[in-house]
């Protein structure tokens, strides 16, 4: 079917995907742009799998100055390339990841960094909770089990609904950077600044 130049640069402004790609999707919707976009997220997932095991020893370090200078981020993002770590689509990933750090105050990178004493107490206190409401013990568990997933979507950088688009994860917007320089990418590390406080931050986990 004919694709229009509209809407392949409606996907594209939507997706950040390159324009080629767009319309092979558009394509293979049949000209849904819904569709489109999640076949496309799912190509940025697959060849993120594929390119996860490739070193990343190149890349950049951002940074992001928020609310007259109250709030700082500092963020470290890896690729495997200085070609790509010169990109333009690399260098605005590394800013939007460090203004969405700025934004959504994540404690770590994934939950593969969350200790197991945060996760134990975590869970105790939902079970305490949800047990204080009267439920069976086994619908206690499941309500502890679903707020566990929220606290990860809350606590760790990749599992949270971008700030520029709460439809993508920050994972999903990494995924579409690695499915457009064809690179693996990582983030290494951050740190939150406010004034006055303790910093926060994470750090040394892939993107997976």
């Amino acid at each position: 079917m004919a694709i229009s130049a509209t809407l392949v640069k409606e996907l594209r402004d939507k997706s950040g995907a390159p324009m080629m790609d767009c319309k092979t999707a558009l394509v293979e919707a049949e000209g849904d742009l819904e569709k489109a976009h999640r076949i496309l997220r799912q190509k940025g997932q697959a060849t993120a799998v594929k390119r996860s095991s490739k070193a990343t020893s190149e890349g950049a370090v951002g940074s992001y100055i928020h609310a007259g200078g109250r709030i700082g981020v500092l963020i470290e993002v890896n690729c495997e390339t200085d070609f790509v770590a010169r990109t333009a689509d690399f260098q605005t990933l590394v800013k939007d990841l460090a203004m969405h750090i700025a934004a959504s105050e994540p404690r770590v990178v994934d939950r593969e960094e969350v200790t197991e004493d945060v996760l134990n107490e975590e869970r105790e206190i939902y079970r305490q909770q949800a047990a204080a409401s009267g439920k069976p013990p086994a619908v206690v568990e499941k309500i502890v089990a679903g707020r566990m997933e929220k606290f990860y979507q809350e606590f760790c950088l990749m599992e949270q609904p971008f700030v520029r688009d709460p439809n993508l994860t920050v994972k999903d917007v990494i995924h579409n950077v690695i499915a457009k320089t064809g690179e693996n990418i990582r983030v290494k590390r951050f740190a939150r600044f406010v004034l006055g406080q303790d910093h926060r931050q994470g750090s040394d986990h892939t993107s997976r």
